[in-house]
């Protein structure tokens, strides 16, 4: 089993040229054995663009992770915190491996499913 992430298209991008090492979470998924990822990038592209391997998933609290993943983040510290603002906990996940589909996919043509606001489990 596999999850699917939406991403906003920039983010996703960094994934795949290397200068984004963690896809930062407010809500995990809770199952246990997920090992991939399936990345949606969001509008304007709204497409499932590849996929990267998960190496370990990081839960702590927002000051403990920027610490943690910052040389990596792909984003900057404004945009960390405004994200996790208000937040005790959140999560960051390392991607190990990234594969770029050669060719971006519609989402429903591939997994008969929407796009999710935030993650969805894909058999």
């Amino acid at each position: 089993m596999k999850v699917l992430l939406s991403i906003k298209p920039i983010f996703a991008e960094r994934i795949f040229d290397g200068t984004k090492g963690f896809e930062f979470r407010k809500k995990i998924f809770i199952r246990s054995g997920i090992k991939h990822v399936i990345v949606y990038a969001s509008a304007p592209i709204s497409r499932v663009i590849g996929e990267f391997e998960i190496e370990e998933i990081l839960k702590d609290s927002p000051e403990k992770l920027w610490k943690k993943t910052q040389q990596q983040a792909g984003i900057s510290e404004k945009e960390f915190f405004s994200y996790f603002e208000e937040r005790n906990v959140g999560y960051a996940i390392k991607v190990k491996h990234s594969y770029r589909y050669p060719k971006p996919e519609i989402l429903w043509n591939r997994f008969l499913i929407h796009p999710p606001q935030s993650f969805c489990y894909v058999t």
